[in-house]
């Protein structure tokens, strides 16, 4: 069973560089991958073979590209070949762990089972990512809607007040000079100062791609205060969710640990699990390099102690995925509660700064014309 998931994992990492496919598969989307696993899992189900089951999906399914990848696999069944090699082809929809898993469950004899997993795995992991884009989704539009109304007030409303506060120019607040020599900038060189944004969001946007990039933000991820707190809770969900399940049906421990390497996208991450991969190798025990990472907490020290003592390993990532996964939850809906009023006074304070830059300088004309 180690040679087939290495030989998966191996021919997918090779298939990466197929770029066509790459671009094609583009089009696909996670939720129309769950929703194939779900048919799949339910064809195997009801007792229909697994090149039978491909076969239907592929004439079913109302995406072309999807219908065109379901029928690649039916035709690498045809074959004779196992179906995990037949996901490997195709590692921008199927990802390592796909791979791993479905070798193993050939081995057992239980791909329906695991299929069932995978899904609730995705679904998870679906869950997870819409809570945090709920989280972030109100300070974005807070922080976008604040800085369009100043631009907006800037851009249009200083200018048709700039002959009227020019009589009084020394006696204007120092927060209206520069809010006129801000709005004269924004009106006459925007060009510059769009073309220089531009310049920069791509500049940075390349620059964080890149490895140098990564493991700087990655570090940042890992040490910054209550950004930390977030990030080691997404990791440890995707680790131990991937880790027990991984464990539950039959991958040995390196292997499975090379599987949550590829799921967890941070370098920092990383260099903690070939440290773990490493002792494995050396003949310690996992819990060693869980208890010498300052970042883990010291519940899962414990519990990854008393798993791998008590033989129970595979349910005790399980739980720790669960528990963090709820914990977070709990987390980002404090945060976002406890932000939402903290940027309702800035922009009120911002709100109140360009109010009071406008209306001073009116009530001072009014009583130099009395």
């Amino acid at each position: 069973m180690a040679i087939e998931l290495k030989n998966a994992v191996a021919t997918q990492k090779l298939t990466i560089k197929n770029k066509t496919r790459l671009t094609r598969s583009k089009k696909i989307k996670a939720s129309e991958r769950m929703f194939f696993i779900e048919q799949l899992a339910l064809m195997l189900e009801t007792g229909n073979d697994l090149y039978k089951s491909l076969s239907i999906l592929a004439q079913q399914n109302k995406n072309p590209v999807m219908a065109n990848v379901i029928n690649e696999l039916a035709h690498v069944i045809a074959e004779g070949k196992p179906f995990s090699l037949a996901l490997a082809e195709h590692p921008d929809i199927f990802s390592s762990t796909y791979v791993s898993l479905v070798a193993a469950s050939e081995s057992g004899g239980y791909l329906q089972r695991i299929l069932a997993h995978l899904l609730d795995m995705e679904k998870q992991r679906d869950e997870l990512r819409t809570t945090l884009i709920a989280a972030a989704s109100y300070p974005a539009f807070l922080i976008v809607f604040s800085t369009a109304m100043v631009i907006f007030i800037l851009a249009v409303v200083f200018p048709k007040f700039a002959d009227l506060f020019a009589a009084i120019r020394n006696q204007l607040p120092i927060t209206t000079l520069l809010l006129m020599s801000l709005s004269e900038v924004i009106i006459h060189y925007w060009w510059a100062l769009s073309a220089g944004l531009a310049m920069l969001v791509a500049g940075g946007v390349s620059w964080a791609r890149g490895i140098s990039g990564q493991r700087l933000l990655d570090g940042i991820k890992m040490k910054t205060p209550m950004i930390r707190q977030i990030f080691i809770k997404i990791y440890l969900i995707q680790a131990m969710r991937v880790l027990g399940l991984s464990l539950k049906h039959g991958v040995n421990l390196l292997d499975a640990l090379t599987i949550t390497k590829d799921v967890v996208n941070n370098y920092a991450f990383h260099d903690f699990i070939d440290r773990l991969v490493k002792d494995i190798n050396e003949g310690r025990k996992l819990a060693l390099g869980f208890n010498e990472a300052k970042f883990i907490p010291p519940m899962v020290k414990q519990m990854i102690t008393t798993g791998e003592e008590t033989g129970n390993l595979a349910l005790v990532c399980t739980r720790l995925a669960d528990y963090f996964q709820n914990d977070l939850e709990k987390l980002l809906k404090f945060i976002t509660k406890t932000i939402e009023p903290v940027m309702l006074i800035v922009m009120g304070l911002i709100v109140g700064v360009l109010v009071s830059s406008l209306i001073l300088p009116i009530f001072k004309l009014s009583h130099a014309v009395h």
